[in-house]
């Protein structure tokens, strides 16, 4: 479904997605008590108001008993005290509220999305994510604290209001009434209508952040190509239509906002009129008209302020069922209803039986066809081939990023279907080409795959990727901040890190995708001692281009258009004369040259 569409679908259903906080809410249970409690005493204490003014008015200023209004006086006093408290009390409470619903939210939401397969993260954007876990949270922390609250008390004060208005007289109360259903339909028409609009501003506003969080995150490219001024324009354009949806969003609660109270306060005037007819006519008391015109202002009051907040809810609906759609996210990808268990102790056999695959964005592509090969425990094999051979497909498929179309991955007889997420990707330790450092320590860079790591056998696995003598040399140590992806560190440093998070993971089947591809001559060297090092006893899968590093495989397997259609040793192959010996002989006699 379209956007277009799909905000044409939200607009026909009001405040309604923000019921997906009541489970929220129900953990607690004694934070909405107190909140709901000093919210009904604030109402009281303001629908007390008008009874001590009409006897103050009736009563105190007849001069048979001048005293009493000493008495009116100290009461309205407790009154205005009590509503004090009440009402401080009830924010306190309903904010407090507020920010730990939209805690909780978050985290379910930031959990959910860790657990969705890559096929989500292939057709979403980042910065959209984020969007939403930061400016539709916020939206909701209003919506779930101060906005409900101020909406359950305008209503509790309209209806109270109402019922105190057709006590003290029921003939002006009718007035009242027959204005209360064209306002409510207002509310209710132009309610949705700025949900509607409030939900293509916040969809245009997250387009904009996801743009410049990929920019910013890209700024020495950026900068590299001068494309500031590129960046520039498109990031203005993005936001001025934000704020163009915003303004449309505003000017519909604007127009919802004088309706009601043109609406609300009329009613009001022309009771006023009636009354105070009544008044110089003897039907009705000072007072009592006092009394009704306050009771009237109150409802009138609830009523004005309930347009402006119903607004705001129908905003914070947008928000809500943007958050409610990742969490209702379902990957394609994920544990059965009854894994098993993979065998123990694990050996590392690993096989593809008959392996077809296609990218879900584009599902006419086979990347990978009728592919079979296997890998002995303890057993080295490199994956060459030509550029888009499928090579790095097939760690997406052993780590379950997808699932393959058809045919079955085994590890360790297993199909790894079968098994739970977790207990896979322990027995896997991977070093892409791309390598992630995270914007935190290189200790906690080192340990990622394995938190409870001691520092002795961090820095055990640093030296072994030949990565300690550099670390050291750093202004803290391991200490040291890495900074967002890795920025302080060069290439090299990077891809050695990489490696010392593979070698901490100890993990029977290891992953190498160039992982020595970023080092100079040196490095590469000591590096690719340790990696020997670390093969022992590990059954391991290397992705190479440069086929220099892949000669002590026991086999080679070559890969073109997502099949194996060469497979032995770097001597037996080249014999034969086919791919490989022709890649060999391009790369080594462009090296020789």
């Amino acid at each position: 479904m379209s956007k277009t569409a799909t905000n044409a679908e939200n607009g026909r259903r009001s405040v309604k997605p923000l019921s997906g906080l009541l489970p929220y809410l129900k953990r607690y249970k004694r934070i909405v008590g107190a909140a709901l409690f000093f919210l009904a005493l604030a109402a009281t204490a303001t629908l007390a108001l008008p009874l001590a003014v009409r006897r103050m008015v009736d009563h105190g200023f007849n001069g048979a008993d001048a005293g009493l209004i000493n008495n009116y006086f100290i009461m309205l006093m407790v009154i205005a005290a009590v509503l004090a408290l009440s009402s401080a009390m009830r924010y306190y409470f309903v904010m407090l509220l507020g920010e730990r619903v939209v805690t909780d939210l978050r985290n379910d939401v930031f959990a959910h999305v860790m657990t969705l397969s890559p096929q989500f993260y292939d057709k979403s954007q980042s910065g959209e994510i984020v969007s939403r876990l930061t400016n539709d949270a916020a939206q909701i922390r209003s919506a779930a604290g101060a906005t409900a609250s101020m909406a359950l008390r305008n209503i509790i004060l309209c209806i109270g209001a109402i019922v105190m208005m057709v006590y003290t007289s029921p003939g002006l109360s009718g007035m009242v009434l027959a204005a209360i259903p064209v306002i409510v339909f207002s509310l209710v028409a132009f309610g949705r209508s700025v949900r509607r609009r409030s939900r293509a501003a916040q969809d245009t506003l997250a387009d904009a952040a996801a743009f410049a969080s990929e920019t910013i995150a890209s700024i020495r490219t950026v900068q590299a190509f001068n494309g500031e001024p590129q960046a520039n324009r498109r990031y203005s354009g993005a936001v001025e239509g934000a704020y163009q949806a915003a303004r449309s969003a505003v000017g519909a609660r604007a127009v919802l906002t004088g309706v009601a109270i043109s609406l609300v306060f009329g009613s009001v005037v022309a009771i006023l009129w009636f009354g105070a007819r009544n008044v110089l006519e003897g039907t009705m008391s000072a007072g009592t008209l006092g009394q009704f015109v306050l009771y009237s202002v109150i409802a009138a009051s609830g009523l004005g302020q309930l347009s402006e907040v119903w607004g705001e809810l129908a905003q914070a609906g947008g928000a809500a069922e943007r958050l409610n759609e990742l969490l209702h996210e379902k990957s394609p990808v994920s544990d059965p209803l009854e894994p098993k268990l993979l065998p123990s102790p694990a050996s590392g056999a690993l096989a593809f039986d008959t392996i077809s695959f296609a990218y879900p964005a584009y599902p006419d592509r086979q990347v990978l066809s009728g592919l079979s090969f296997s890998a002995r425990p303890g057993e080295t094999v490199a994956i060459v081939g030509p550029s888009g051979a499928g090579k790095s497909t097939l760690f997406s498929l052993i780590l379950r990023y997808y699932d393959p179309t058809s045919g079955a991955i085994r590890i360790d007889g297993e199909d790894i279907r079968e098994t739970s997420l977790a207990d896979l990707r322990a027995r896997v330790a991977i070093v892409p080409q791309d390598v992630t450092i995270f914007a935190t320590t290189i200790h906690d860079n080192i340990a990622f795959g394995r938190p409870d790591a001691t520092p002795d056998m961090i820095r055990a696995a640093a030296k072994a990727a030949q990565a300690d003598e550099f670390i050291q040399k750093l202004a803290n140590g391991y200490d040291t901040l890495a900074g967002e992806r890795g920025v302080t560190l060069s290439g090299g440093q990077r891809q050695r890190i990489a490696i010392a998070r593979a070698i901490l993971r100890d993990a029977p089947l290891l992953l190498l995708d160039e992982a020595t591809s970023a080092l100079d001559a040196e490095s590469e060297t000591l590096v690719q001692q340790a990696l020997e090092e670390l093969m022992k006893n590990r059954t391991t899968l290397v992705i190479a281009h440069r086929l220099a590093t892949v000669l002590k495989a026991d086999r080679i397997l070559v890969m073109e258009n997502g099949r194996v259609v060469e497979e032995g040793t770097h001597e037996s192959l080249v014999q034969v004369g086919g791919l490989y010996a022709r890649l060999a002989r391009l790369q080594f006699e462009a090296a020789n040259e």
